[in-house]
């Protein structure tokens, strides 16, 4: 196995398989009890990257996750990945079918992700989507540029990094092959944060952590804009790998504030 993570208390382990006559195949199989019948929509969409193929095995068997928690993170993620886009009203109701719980836990979901910045409660009416703002967007840039170019500068002699990021780069133009935009997003964001933890600050690596939720909300706008620029970003991702390897302390801010200044610039004329 290559890899495992956990989805709604079930417990998925992931190996790359590789079918007879050089084709590829994914598919699953289960351990246990059934599984929540949304993950079966996240499989098929991670089973359509091209490049790759990907055998999963899930133990239903895993420890429960409580409704109200498993609601939030549901919830959360299609508002990330904006599903449910800036404006939208949600329902108690509506959320309580998709999430296959009772409403009393999405109640509680909602008054989590109000305390996020995500949504604002209108009694007896649901959930208003926060859109992104201008303040916003302009904030979460900035910090993303002090600390990238700072740990990318000091990073540049971090051992494995180059491979790693190759790795990341190379999942990159899977998603994009795909037009994956979930996809080609978690690996943008694994390419910047790999380089901001090969810096070795435990207090930066964590400040670049919370920006994680606002970040790929505003990514995944910015690449949905146009498959364009996700050849756009994939070309400015090889430019810091580039720099990296070169050394070259100065190079290294130049590639990561263009990187930056072209999400500033798009984000800030068509989010």
């Amino acid at each position: 196995m290559d890899f495992a993570t956990r989805h709604t208390g079930v417990s998925v382990a992931k190996s790359m398989i590789n079918a007879g006559g050089g084709g590829w195949v994914c598919g699953w199989s289960t351990v246990g009890a059934a599984w929540p019948s949304s993950l079966s929509a996240d499989l098929s969409r991670a089973c359509a990257v091209r490049g790759s193929s990907i055998a999963y095995v899930i133990d239903a068997s895993a420890p429960k996750v409580p409704a109200a928690a498993r609601a939030y993170q549901a919830i959360k993620e299609t508002i990330l990945d904006r599903t449910y886009p800036g404006g939208t009203l949600l329902t108690e109701g509506e959320l309580a079918d998709r999430v296959g719980v009772s409403r009393t836990p999405v109640r509680e979901a909602l008054l989590r992700l109000e305390g996020d910045g995500l949504v604002r409660l209108y009694p007896k009416k649901g959930a208003l989507v926060l859109p992104v703002s201008a303040a916003e967007i302009a904030d979460v840039l900035e910090t993303r540029e002090l600390v990238e170019a700072h740990t990318a500068m000091k990073a540049a002699d971090a051992e494995g990094l180059l491979p790693e990021l190759g790795d990341r780069l190379a999942e990159m133009r899977a998603a994009r092959t795909a037009v994956d935009t979930v996809a080609f997003m978690a690996a943008d964001r694994a390419f910047h944060r790999a380089v901001v933890a090969a810096a070795g600050n435990a207090v930066l690596t964590g400040l670049y952590d919370s920006l994680r939720d606002r970040q790929l909300r505003m990514g995944v706008e910015y690449m949905r804009s146009g498959a364009e620029r996700m050849d756009r970003a994939i070309a400015e991702h090889e430019a810091i790998a580039r720099a990296l390897a070169s050394g070259d302390r100065e190079r290294i801010r130049r590639s990561v504030h263009r990187h930056t200044s072209t999400l500033r610039a798009t984000l800030a004329t068509g989010r």
